[in-house]
């Protein structure tokens, strides 16, 4: 699956993308986060707060309890704000 990192949460990880193979037990978007979170430290910075996350799944947006399903890209971001 390819992850897909903006904004402050792209500078933490330091990458824009990776692609990742979670195990079969990460269903969700949120067990996803917490597995991605032990990947490193910049890692576990960026995901630390999960109420400033949002995510989308093959270009929609959901919520972090959403079931990953047969994702292929999965994007983790923060609140979009306009102006």
């Amino acid at each position: 699956m390819r992850m897909l990192y903006f904004a402050w949460v792209r500078e933490r990880i330091g990458t824009g993308q990776e692609d990742v193979a979670p195990p079969p037990a990460v269903t969700t978007v949120a067990a996803l986060v917490d597995w991605l979170a032990g990947r490193s430290d910049g890692h576990a910075e960026a995901f630390a707060e999960r109420s400033r996350l949002r995510a989308a799944i093959d270009g929609g947006f959901v919520g972090l309890d959403a079931a990953l399903g047969d994702a292929r890209e999965v994007a983790i971001f923060p609140p979009v704000t306009g102006g």
